[in-house]
């Protein structure tokens, strides 16, 4: 049987990385060797510096929003989405109903 240890002892070893680890840990790789890969770039003329617009987030998917409502609306909310769903009307999810109805409210109030 092996001997045991205190909590502590345990994190004092283990708390020796390897190179490889902390590469992983720290997303850093370090450099193996002399990189002549930018001695081979050949040099062109230098452009202006122009400039740019700022730019403004890509929101290519959907991200989290948490808000509390009544349970009377969250109970109608659902409840519209299940007959919805068993009806094949769409929007049928709680989200998409949410949604579109979000969108209608910022329309009608100047925000969108």
């Amino acid at each position: 049987m092996t001997e045991r240890r205190s909590l502590v002892e345990g994190v004092k070893e283990s708390s020796k990385l390897t190179e490889k680890e902390e590469e992983f840990i720290y997303g850093e790789k370090k450099p193996s060797g002399p990189s002549f890969a930018a001695a081979s770039v050949p040099r062109t003329a230098a452009t202006p510096i122009v400039a740019a617009a700022p730019v403004l987030p890509q929101m290519t998917g959907r991200i989290p929003v948490t808000t509390r409502c009544r349970p009377e609306v969250a109970s109608a909310i659902k409840r519209v989405s299940l007959q919805r769903q068993l009806a094949g009307v769409e929007p049928y999810t709680v989200q998409d109903i949410m949604e579109q109805a979000l969108e209608q409210w910022l329309d009608l109030n100047g925000h969108a």
